[in-house]
């Protein structure tokens, strides 16, 4: 399985194939390395994370949430997911809690555009009702002023959102656009422990199976018949459909911004 950070500069690498970018992690000692100010990136992306960002003890949440709400200040545009979409919200005055439904696993089903959503630059080319890879265990349930609904579906209220804070905007998905279902598998067989007692499958060989399915419809994504038994189209399985969020932050926010210098 591969780690966050790589499956964005993977992401970033087919959108923009001339980005230079660096990498920073939250148990690095200072945030982004050699103490560089937000203002100097053209776009700061969040991927996923194991922290829970509610824990504001915990310094390496609180030093993320700083380092954002410097990142609105300073003008820089965000893009991120899951973490990046509670990110985008508690650093410019929202809320997150546990979401009292549990959690949300593998294809987040029936996410649904708002009318905001419609009309947005963000979901240019995206359907008005589809699919997106998923894991998490907590959801936004306070958007922040200057926040925009973009997207829902009847698990997780807020799966999408444009937050427009002080000098910034931030576009976000609770869903992971950077997953395939490659990765996705490999997620799920590391998340077995916690898989089977929530009830997602009966058993090891139930997973296992599930797993392979996944795994052979990514080889082949032209199968009909694991199409249609694990309710896959096009906006899951294709990157050109499935990226499309970040696609156009790249293009309607990100360069011509640097083109204005």
């Amino acid at each position: 399985m591969k780690h966050a950070w790589r499956l964005y500069a993977e992401m970033l690498n087919r959108h923009l194939p001339e980005a230079e970018f660096s990498v920073w992690f939250p148990s690095d000692d200072t945030l982004p390395p050699g103490g560089v100010g937000p203002e100097h990136y053209a776009g700061i992306l969040w991927t996923g994370c194991n922290l829970t960002i509610y824990h504001s003890g915990e310094a390496r949440v609180t030093c993320q949430i700083e380092f954002a709400a410097r990142s609105y200040e300073a003008g820089t545009p965000g893009f991120g997911t899951c973490w990046g979409v509670q990110m985008a919200a508690v650093s410019a005055g929202g809320e997150v809690r546990p979401n009292p439904k549990g959690r949300e696993m593998g294809v987040a089903r029936k996410i649904r555009l708002t009318p905001e959503g419609l009309a947005h630059p963000m979901f240019e080319g995206k359907p008005a009702v589809y699919g997106g890879f998923i894991s998490h265990l907590d959801e936004i349930t306070q958007l922040p002023p200057g926040a925009v609904l973009l997207a829902s579906n009847d698990f997780t209220h807020v799966q999408a959102v444009e937050v427009k804070h002080k000098n910034g905007v931030f576009w976000a998905t609770q869903y992971h656009p950077e997953y395939d279902l490659h990765e996705m598998a490999r997620l799920i067989t590391a998340r077995e422990p916690k898989l089977l007692p929530e009830g997602f499958f009966r058993d090891h060989e139930d997973l296992a199976q599930y797993v392979e399915k996944l795994e052979t419809l990514h080889r082949d994504p032209d199968r009909k018949d694991l199409r249609w038994q694990l309710d896959m189209d096009d906006d899951v399985l294709s990157d050109d459909v499935r990226q499309v969020e970040f696609r156009n932050w790249i293009h309607k926010i990100v360069l011509p911004r640097a083109a204005r210098g």
